[in-house]
C-alpha cells in the first residue's frame, strides 16, 4: 500500500470517506480486496487479503500484510 495519485489504469472506491485506487489489472486477478488494521502483539499494521490469493505477496508473511 502507498499514497499515490489516480492513473488511467487504476479503479477508484470509496469507501468510508477514503478513497482506495486499485490497478485494473490487479482487481481483475484478485477481484475484490479487504483492508483491515490488525494489532496482534507484533503483528499490527494493515493486512491485505483478497478473494483470489496472489503468489509472490511481500516480504511480511503469506497474507502480505505489513
Amino acid at each position: 500500500m502507498v499514497l499515490d495519485e489516480p492513473k488511467e489504469t487504476d479503479e477508484v472506491f470509496k469507501v468510508n470517506g477514503y478513497t482506495m485506487l486499485m490497478d485494473k489489472d490487479l482487481h481483475t486477478a484478485t477481484k475484490d480486496v479487504t483492508v483491515d488494521y490488525v494489532n496482534h502483539g507484533i503483528r499490527a499494521g494493515f493486512q491485505v487479503t483478497s478473494q483470489v490469493p496472489v503468489a509472490g505477496g511481500g516480504g511480511c508473511g503469506s497474507t502480505c500484510s505489513c
